[in-house]
């Protein structure tokens, strides 16, 4: 154990070297200051007094009404910091959509008004071309294809209001080029001479559309009472003219010259008619001779049609067919072989009675006359020189057809179903289609009195 102690020591002592050679090592670094990092010395001269400490605030209890001004002061405090707030969120919005509605205003201002203008002059270039060319048929006296135009024109003219309302509607409706036409309500803009400049031509562009549309109301004004004017003048079926018997008289009548004798055993008799008053008899059409006055008879009585042969008991008669101030087409048929008599209107079968003068045969050297019937009831005056060989008498004026007729033509046979519609069209030709016993335009009718033809 000794000889352990002794080879121990060596190791221990050369250990407590190591250790005191590093202390003297890290002496000269390490320094410890005791001292404080401020100063704050106080001398014995300048003792500082005690700062005095006040006593807690004891106030007595708020009353009600310290409560309630209390309140009322915080409530206008909030209010006064909500208004602050809406004030300034309003002036934000303001100013980015006003800035919103310039680029608005500076992309499409004027575009949408530009469009309507031309739009407007077109649709006035348009119209006064039209009506210029309805004009001069009218004064060349080309009735019916200027009645078709005047209607044209009509649909026309409101086709294109349609149209100027659709557009100005759309400009107004959207966003930018409705304010490009509005300029002159909303705000101005920042450049003020082109602002202004902008606005008077928006301004100017209002206007001349203003007088656009009024001139456009004007010309359908005008349209509508051409086209009523027209209207009266209007004759069916392609004809030319038309017989107009104006009043009732017993001088008033139009006499026909057939050009065959009416010794036949059957015919198809056809007018268009456009009445203007109606009796309880008003006669149309009328042959006779001295021994039968009443040998052929078209009437009319109220809204029916009276048709006979060879005298008044044999008649047929349709009902409810007849309207004033309207043309209406009229044919009377008739056989002998089976007496066979038919009433059409508009080109429709309205009445037909067989046995009517089955076997007659129409007498010869009679007299045929329209808008008045020859009887013998009335003496003719020694100046009227209108006397027929076999009559003693003159007219009745009760029975005077006042109106217009155009169209009258005669067969000596029964005509078809087709073909009498197709003379009842009153946009068709009708009137080119001329009778053999009576021809209207080609065969003499003497108008008398006041009876005259029109064109």
């Amino acid at each position: 154990s000794s000889s352990m102690f002794w080879w121990r020591l060596p190791q221990a002592a050369c250990v407590l070297s190591v250790c005191v050679c590093l202390l003297l090592a890290y002496e000269d670094d390490i320094e410890v200051n005791y001292a404080d990092t401020y100063y704050n010395e106080i001398t014995e001269r300048e003792t500082p007094e005690p700062t005095p400490s006040s006593a807690p605030c004891n106030s007595p209890d708020l009353t009600k009404w310290d409560k309630i001004f209390s309140m009322l002061e915080n409530s206008q405090m909030r209010e006064n910091m909500l208004l602050q707030y809406a004030d300034d969120i309003v002036k934000v919005e303001m100013g980015s959509l006003r800035g919103e509605m310039l680029r608005f205003v500076a992309q499409y201002g004027g575009s949408c008004g530009v469009a309507v203008e031309t739009a407007g002059r077109r649709m006035a270039l348009q119209l006064e071309g039209r009506l210029r060319e309805t004009l001069e048929r009218l004064r060349l006296g080309d009735q019916a294809p200027a009645s078709v135009m005047l209607h044209q024109l009509l649909s026309a003219a409101r086709t294109q209001a349609s149209r100027l309302t659709k557009l100005e509607t759309n400009c107004f409706s959207s966003p930018g080029a409705g304010m490009g036409m509005n300029t002159k309500t909303a705000f101005q803009l920042p450049e003020g001479g082109r602002a202004g400049r902008r606005e008077q031509e928006v301004t100017s562009r209002d206007v001349a559309l203003d007088r656009v549309l009024t001139a456009l109301q004007q010309t359908r004004a005008e349209l509508e009472e051409v086209l009523r004017s027209s209207r009266q003048r209007y004759l069916p079926a392609g004809c030319e003219m038309a017989l107009l018997f104006p009043m009732r008289s017993r001088r008033i009548y139009t006499s026909v010259i057939p050009d065959v004798p009416l010794s036949i055993s059957s015919f198809t008799v056809c007018m268009w008619v456009k009445p203007t008053t109606v009796s309880n008899k008003t006669v149309l059409l009328s042959y006779g001779n001295r021994r039968n006055p009443y040998e052929i008879q078209l009437l009319l009585s109220q809204t029916s049609v009276f048709f006979t042969i060879g005298g008044e008991a044999h008649l047929v008669e349709a009902r409810g067919v007849v309207k004033l101030g309207e043309w209406i087409h009229l044919c009377g048929a008739w056989s002998s072989d089976q007496g066979l008599a038919t009433l059409w209107s508009g080109g429709k079968k309205v009445a037909s009675t067989p046995g009517v003068a089955e076997g007659h045969i129409l007498p010869d050297g009679g007299s045929l006359q329209l808008g008045q019937e020859r009887n013998g009831c009335c003496p003719l005056s020694p100046s009227s020189g209108s006397g027929v060989a076999g009559f003693e008498g003159g007219f009745d004026p009760k029975l005077a057809f006042t109106g217009k007729m155009t169209g009258v033509n005669m067969w000596d046979r029964a005509l078809s179903e087709e073909e009498i519609s197709q003379l009842a069209l009153q946009k068709g030709q009708g009137c080119e289609q001329r009778g053999n016993v009576v021809a209207w335009g080609v065969t003499e009718m003497v108008p008398h009195a006041g009876a005259q033809f029109i064109y």
